[in-house]
Parts: C-alpha cells; sequence; structure tokens
C-alpha cells in the first residue's frame, strides 16, 4: 500500500482527499502546515508521495518543496495551484515539482495523476501513455530522454496555455527556438503565424523596420506601405532571438509595445494594435547586461514574466545519442546512404566530448560524419579532427 502525505492548510480539504484516497486504497498521512510535514518527512516514515497546497499558513509550499528536494530529489511532489495561476505553477516546476493539480480539484483526475505518477517512479510502465512529455517532445520535432529536457517539456506544455511573456535563457546551439516553437504549436495560437526575428543578425539601421514597418513615403526609398514583424504575427507569436543584441533606442520602444499593446510604423500617425505574444530568448546574461547598462532593467523585468532555462548539451549526456541517431538517419536519407549506425568507439568518443556548440555542433558532425562515411557504419574516421584527436587521448 503506497502511503501519501498530503499538506494543506485547510482542514476540509485534508478531509475530503483523505476519504478519497482513502477509498482508492492508499495510506493518507495529513499535515496542516510545513513544519508538520517535515517532521513527518524527517522521521523516516516511508512516503511514497507528496501533496501540498502552494499557499500555507507560515511556510509555503514551495520553501517545503525546495526543503525536501534538497535532501531528497527523487520524492515524487505534487504542488497544488489556484486556478488560472500559471507563474506559481512553473515556479513550482522550476523548483523540482513532478506535477501540479490545479484548485477545484477534480478528485477523479487527482487519482489519475498520483497513480501515474507512482507508477513512473517505481518504474511499472513499460511505455510512457500517449500524452507523455516525451510524446509531446517528439511531436514538436525535439529529441530528448533527459530528466532536465523533461522539466524544459513539461514547462513548455504548461506555459503554452498562457499568454505571458516567455524569455528562454541558453547557450548557443541548445534549441531556443525549437523550444519556443513547441510554446506554439501547443497553444490556443497554433493556427496563426509564428514568426522570428533574430536581433543579432540584423543591422542596427533595419531593424526598426524590420519590426515596426513603416508608411509609404516615410523615408527616401518607401515607396510603398510595408509591414513589419509586430503586425505579421497576427494574434501568433513573434519570436526574437538573441533579445540582448537589442539596440537600446528600440529597448525603449519595445517597452512601450509591451506597456501600450500597440506601435506606430515609421512615418505613421495611427497606432496599431498588438495582439500577438511574444517570446524572447537569449545566449546572455541579461542580468549582467541589466548591471552594465546595456540592457534596460524595465524591459527585462517584462519579458521575464516565465523564465525558461535550457541546459547545454554537456548537461544531458542522455540525450546525446539519440541525438546522433536522429541525425544520422536524416542526412543518411538526404544523402541516399544506407548508414546501420555509429561503431562503438564513436559512440564512446560522442559521449566523452563536452560540445562547446552544443546540439548544433553534434548536428554538424553527424552531418559531415555522414557525408565522408563510406561503409555501412560511422567510424572515428569520419569525425572532425577535434574529436579524432580525443580518440587518441
Amino acid at each position: 500500500m503506497c502511503t501519501i502525505l498530503i499538506v494543506d492548510d485547510e482542514k476540509n480539504i485534508l478531509k475530503v482527499m483523505k476519504a478519497n484516497l482513502s477509498h482508492h486504497g492508499f495510506q493518507v498521512l495529513t499535515a496542516q502546515s510545513a513544519e508538520e510535514a517535515w517532521t513527518y518527512f524527517t522521521r523516516e516514515l516511508h512516503i511514497d508521495l507528496i501533496i501540498t497546497d502552494y499557499r500555507l499558513k507560515g511556510t509555503d509550499g514551495l520553501t517545503l518543496l525546495k526543503k525536501i528536494r534538497a535532501v531528497n530529489p527523487v520524492i515524487p511532489i505534487l504542488m497544488i495551484t489556484a486556478y488560472g495561476n500559471i507563474e506559481h505553477a512553473v515556479e513550482a516546476m522550476r523548483a523540482g515539482a513532478t506535477n501540479y493539480l490545479t484548485k477545484p480539484l477534480d478528485h477523479d483526475e487527482v487519482v489519475m495523476i498520483i497513480e501515474h505518477t507512482l507508477q513512473r517512479a517505481q518504474g511499472e510502465a513499460e511505455t510512457e501513455p500517449v500524452d507523455s512529455w516525451q510524446q509531446a517532445a517528439r511531436t514538436a520535432g525535439i529529441i530528448a530522454r533527459s530528466e532536465a529536457m523533461r522539466r524544459v517539456m513539461e514547462m513548455v506544455r504548461l506555459v503554452s496555455q498562457a499568454s505571458s511573456t516567455v524569455l528562454i535563457s541558453g547557450e548557443s546551439g541548445t534549441g531556443k527556438e525549437l523550444i519556443a516553437r513547441a510554446i506554439h504549436q501547443f497553444s490556443p495560437r497554433r493556427e496563426a503565424p509564428f514568426i522570428p526575428l533574430d536581433c543579432g543578425a540584423i543591422p542596427h539601421e533595419l531593424m526598426e523596420n524590420e519590426l515596426f514597418g513603416h508608411e509609404k513615403g516615410a523615408y527616401t526609398g518607401a515607396y510603398q506601405t510595408s509591414i513589419g514583424k509586430l503586425e505579421l504575427a497576427q494574434e501568433g507569436t513573434l519570436f526574437l532571438d538573441e533579445i540582448g543584441e537589442l539596440p537600446k533606442l528600440l529597448q525603449v520602444k519595445l517597452l512601450r509595445v509591451l506597456q501600450e499593446r500597440s506601435f506606430f510604423r515609421i512615418g505613421g500617425n495611427r497606432p496599431v494594435s498588438v495582439k500577438c505574444r511574444l517570446i524572447a530568448a537569449t545566449n546572455k546574461h541579461l542580468e549582467q547586461a541589466v548591471q552594465q547598462g546595456t540592457f534596460r532593467e524595465d524591459l527585462y523585468y517584462r519579458l521575464n514574466v516565465i523564465s525558461i532555462q535550457l541546459p547545454p548539451l554537456r548537461e544531458r549526456p542522455e540525450d546525446i545519442l539519440p541525438l546522433a541517431h536522429h541525425f544520422l538517419q536524416k542526412f543518411a536519407r538526404e544523402n541516399q546512404k544506407s548508414l546501420h549506425g555509429f561503431d562503438r568507439a564513436v559512440e564512446e568518443l560522442l559521449l566523452r566530448y563536452h560540445w562547446p556548440g552544443n546540439v548544433r555542433e553534434l548536428r554538424n558532425t553527424v552531418e559531415r560524419a555522414v557525408v565522408m562515411s563510406r561503409y555501412n557504419t560511422i567510424v572515428v574516421d569520419n569525425l572532425p579532427a577535434n574529436l579524432q584527436k580525443l580518440a587518441e587521448a
């Protein structure tokens, strides 16, 4: 019999949840505070799963979650949040919650989530259900198996249902645009356009026109009205990649767009309404840029309503070989080659290498190896010189 600890400062909720879960065969412990829950937890009682409300009198549920995670990174923890409070749910997932429940609780759904969570934790299920995070990742074109990416994908599915601005951070090559596209794909905006704009790839003097567009006659050579990316996105998603490269003047104008939800085309005198959702990405530490005065603090906080941190590939080695095999199949098809896989020595090298260029570097490495291959298996000689040197070390 599995033991569940429920933490809530409302006696009626504890009573109803205990009765419901006991009816389904669970042993239930209840606590009305984080302190009482911590006492249960540290008594070395066998607890299989913890459910805690986010809001508790005294120490809150998020603090309790972090405290438990510091000593036990694997016990399943479900966080209860108020209906529609996406920010609290995201905060809990980032802190290590396994899943979240929203009030008012649907008790049948609660039982289903508990059973699935325990089943996955105990390794009893041979395959995850079709609505699992891996299925969601595959649907979005993301190849991943690691716990780090599970948390990212669960956050993606969560924040996709909101309209809040999202800031995706991560090193170059980690797949920030893929994550932005996944958020759009799972959102109610999926039928509207997804418009990407790389702030680092466009000259500063052209950036304002790209973003806002212009009216006919706004400047020499403006022979007709042109709409910018903000309008092209319509009711969809505008993705601003490398937002840290945005010039200071345009930072001010973008801040006004986020505040007023409208803008003027260059040379225009009529406001244009903004209906799209904004997702931004950066490979910089924007907090440092704020301190250095190169990025506006008020814009940073406007963008950073919900943040998603993408881990570098070296911190999720479980994903290296699945990604490598995915790219192998892709480039073998494109180059009309029949390749069965990687030599064992190649796989060992791929796992040993630290991948400073992340997924993009792995992709390029595999593409090169496919092109250079003369056999039906990728061998060390097909790899770039830096990996071949690593093999000799």
